[in-house]
């Protein structure tokens, strides 16, 4: 590569709050500010209980099924609204929506989201990487990207599966704090990170591995 070619590669890397390597060591957990309104009015607004609130339980135990042994790879929680959004890696570039209640359902789970190990399930996703650097089109990006993105594929390393569980039976504790109580969450095993809001301010973004340190130093 050429010697701009390697100051664009580190422009990249360093200019992306969550980049195309993901977070780093020294970066486990990542805060964005957000709108101050909401900050400032979260003692002013009453509380409801949301449809997602009502199966949370239930809920709760079918997206862990989902992430350890069905097609998903990503699910986003909006437990206000009580909306789902899946991302399956049989169909990676669509997103799918659901509702909290049909999702509290496990028939239902059976029947949307295919069974697959979640070891098939990582390989499926090496495989999908494969696929992208041998197309023609891949081949026409600048050199600096296909370098990043030659290294990510080689040093890629998904969410451990040992992880989820301890994410996601924290969303009902999480749900139910006070006052700054969790709003939504995204949760994707291919770059191993949690991205809450909450209903203060902003959004969190965390790596799995410091998951537990970041709810030991925030919840009261």
């Amino acid at each position: 590569m050429s010697e701009q070619d390697d100051n664009f590669e580190e422009l990249v890397l360093k200019e992306s709050i969550v980049s195309a390597a993901g977070l780093n060591s020294s970066h486990l957990q990542i805060g964005i500010r957000g709108d101050p309104s909401l900050r400032e009015t979260t003692y002013d607004r009453k509380r409801y209980k949301s449809p997602a609130d009502n199966v949370i339980d239930a809920l709760q135990e079918n997206l862990l099924d989902l992430m350890l042994n069905r097609s998903t790879y990503r699910i986003y929680v909006g437990f206000n609204s009580g909306e789902i959004r899946t991302h399956s890696v049989f169909d990676p570039l669509r997103q799918e929506v659901h509702t909290a209640e049909k999702m509290a359902d496990s028939e239902y789970i059976k029947r949307q989201f295919p069974a697959v190990s979640y070891t098939d399930k990582i390989q499926q996703m090496r495989e999908l990487y494969s696929a992208l650097r041998a197309g023609e089109i891949y081949k026409k990006l600048p050199a600096y990207w296909q370098n990043i993105l030659n290294k990510r594929s080689a040093n890629w390393q998904p969410m451990k599966a040992d992880e989820l569980e301890p994410i996601i039976t924290t969303f009902k504790t999480l749900r139910e704090m006070q006052q700054y109580y969790l709003r939504n969450v995204t949760l994707c095993i291919v770059q191993s990170l949690v991205s809450m809001q909450f209903n203060c301010d902003g959004t969190q973004i965390i790596s799995a591995e410091n998951y537990k340190s970041f709810l030991e130093s925030n919840l009261p």
